[in-house]
């Protein structure tokens, strides 16, 4: 099952240098509070690595990093800032089994096609160690589409990402917020982060 749109990747690799440079700074703010959750030194998976700005912060906290990112172009420019190897990896080409104590995957997800999403989250479930955690942000609505730029979004509303979860993995761990944010396009949009456990 595919876990990508070409056309999103498409519209990145063209972006890349554009998106860094207006992401270079600032985290996603439940970043601190899902690695406190985190025993000193954990291995992290990161899932769309975006800029680079979420991996150095975990870098700068002592946590063992695999940032990664679908779209070349992006996974050299997030190299260069952090100094670091960056693996081209797309969400169906995660194979790992029980290798991570935690999956971080912020505003990345969202680009999963429906259709996909459920294959998707059982790789990130089972690329995890038993107790694993793993954090996800997406942009709410509730109905699928594409956005001013044509990119695709996924748009789970909470209902949605929970009704995925539950039957992607067994947690012991599911917990939902939602806020008002902002975005590439300028535009202010709903989102709602997800944090999960997988079962000890």
């Amino acid at each position: 099952m595919n876990g990508h749109d070409p056309r999103t990747l498409a519209f990145y690799a063209r972006e890349a240098s554009d998106y860094v440079a207006r992401f270079v700074d600032g985290i996603n703010c439940n970043l601190p509070d899902f690695l406190d959750r985190l025993v000193p030194g954990a291995s992290i998976l990161e899932l769309g690595c975006g800029a680079g700005r979420d991996a150095a912060y975990m870098i700068e906290r002592g946590f063992a990093v695999e940032p990664s990112d679908g779209v070349p172009a992006m996974a050299a420019l997030a190299e260069a800032r952090l100094g670091r190897a960056v693996r081209v990896l797309r969400f169906e080409e995660l194979d790992a089994d029980g290798v991570y104590d935690a999956v971080y995957a912020s505003y990345s997800l969202l680009h999963v096609p429906r259709a996909g999403l459920d294959d998707v989250l059982a790789r990130i479930w089972r690329a995890l160690k038993p107790g694993g955690w793993h954090m996800a942000t997406y942009k709410s609505g509730g109905s699928e589409g594409r956005d001013s730029l044509g990119r695709y979004f996924n748009y789970l509303s909470r209902e949605q990402a929970q009704a995925f979860y539950a039957h992607t993995g067994a947690w012991d761990r599911l917990e939902f917020s939602e806020g008002i944010g902002g975005g590439y396009d300028n535009r202010p949009s709903s989102w709602v982060n997800v944090i999960a456990r997988k079962v000890v």
